[in-house]
């Protein structure tokens, strides 16, 4: 997971961070009330690394539970807390299971280095 070390992101970033369109972003924000992007005077949108933690834990759902946005909005209105602690368990595997597959790439290829 990206360290978040700066105050606010515009759209482009958090789209990149994300790896969604800032379309998808501009979608999310009408359909999730919690997704409250700061704006200057000429409607740019800031977001700050808990907006994006918040547009992560959509994106969990949504893209990889598979939810529809209202079961998905359901789900952190009624326990976000619950979808927090999910979300963030299965990043720490996801992590995991990198560090794994890269060991476990290292130890073929030491093998078959002495295979030769």
């Amino acid at each position: 997971m990206e360290e978040l070390n700066k105050k606010y992101y515009k759209i482009s970033e958090v789209a990149e961070i994300i790896k969604v369109a800032p379309s998808t972003l501009r979608f999310w924000e009408g359909q999730f009330t919690i997704i409250k992007p700061k704006r200057n005077a000429k409607g740019t949108r800031f977001y700050t690394p808990k907006d994006i933690e918040t547009i992560r834990m959509i994106y969990f759902l949504v893209k990889e539970k598979g939810l529809k946005l209202e079961a998905a909005q359901e789900q952190i209105k009624r326990n976000h807390s619950g979808v927090s602690r999910k979300y963030e368990a299965v990043e720490r595997l996801k992590g995991v299971r990198d560090v794994l597959q890269q060991m476990l790439h290292a130890l073929n290829s030491k093998a078959s280095y002495y295979k030769k």
